[in-house]
């Protein structure tokens, strides 16, 4: 379980930046399909690139009020090895936003949806800030084609005990961004998910996709969270082992997960602020990288 302070980082954390449509093409030429699937999940459509030929494909989803572009580096660096895709989360980016329900259970079915409609048979799942306990909800619920899991700056306390204060906490906190969501997200991002390595272009280009997002269905998909979502129980059903790709700046507390014998392992990106794909993306691809390497062993 996490502690509200923890859960309002990370949904405040993320960003759904500017995405594209549905063209799973390939820059070297290659392309999995004549003609784009289009993948619609209960009347919502899922904007998706698909790029890469391979039987294993990393599969990413962007954190809060953001979205897929940025993961664009990480595209160009893995679609050579491996097929890679990238989703905008319902509400975000280019997907829909044709409905009520923004909680993780239903953005999990959202992943399968599109794992289902793709044929992806050896996937990892990379999950960064809110998109963790998705990606986490997503491999419980169909653990069959998710070969592992990753978080990209979240699972910062697994397991630790919640405390009894949570669910009022976080609802006054989302109660404070109602009223006005610029300022309050503004403030906590600045404060709280950027470092001081991180360059006023990155910090702009973060800010700016926040700014233009849907504040409505931003705020529901914090408001429809569970608090007390049980990550030890899912991460025990979905049987997988655990990496993570971390900033220093803010610890990750292992103990908690390590006296349950869950799998785990972490990686630190060194002084990066939440968002350590764009802020040093040659870092993150070298550390994904060495999840990989490690996942063969594993398995």
């Amino acid at each position: 379980m996490r502690s509200v302070f923890q859960i309002f980082t990370l949904l405040l954390l993320s960003g759904f930046v500017l995405s594209s449509c549905n063209e799973p093409e390939n820059k070297q030429g290659a392309t999995q399909a004549a003609t784009p699937i289009v993948v619609n999940n209960s009347g919502i459509n899922i904007a998706y690139t698909d790029t890469g030929r391979s039987d294993t494909t990393l599969l990413f989803i962007h954190g809060w009020a953001i979205n897929k572009s940025y993961w664009n580096n990480q595209v160009a660096y893995f679609s050579k090895p491996y097929r890679v895709v990238t989703m905008d989360l319902p509400g975000f980016g280019q997907s829909g936003k044709n409905r009520d329900k923004w909680d993780t259970k239903t953005y999990a079915g959202d992943v399968n949806k599109l794992i289902g409609d793709l044929g992806l048979k050896k996937v990892i799942l990379v999950g960064h800030s809110m998109s963790g306990d998705i990606a986490l909800e997503a491999a419980a619920e169909n653990p069959g084609p998710i070969i592992a899991l990753v978080g990209v700056d979240n699972f910062k306390n697994v397991g630790q005990p919640q405390n009894p204060n949570a669910a009022k906490e976080y609802a006054a906190a989302v109660a404070e961004m109602k009223r006005n969501f610029k300022k309050v997200a503004f403030q906590y991002m600045n404060q709280s998910l950027f470092s001081k390595t991180t360059t006023p272009d990155i910090k702009n280009r973060i800010l700016n996709d926040v700014a233009k997002t849907d504040s409505v269905i931003a705020i529901a998909s914090m408001e429809q969270q569970d608090p007390g979502f049980d990550e030890i129980t899912a991460l025990k059903k979905a049987g997988k082992k655990l990496y993570l790709i971390n900033s220093d700046v803010t610890p990750t507390i292992t103990k908690y997960i390590a006296a349950r014998n869950i799998p785990f392992q972490v990686y630190y990106t060194k002084g990066t602020g939440h968002y350590a794909m764009i802020e040093n993306p040659d870092e993150f691809n070298k550390l994904l990288d060495e999840v990989i390497e490690d996942m063969k062993k594993y398995k």
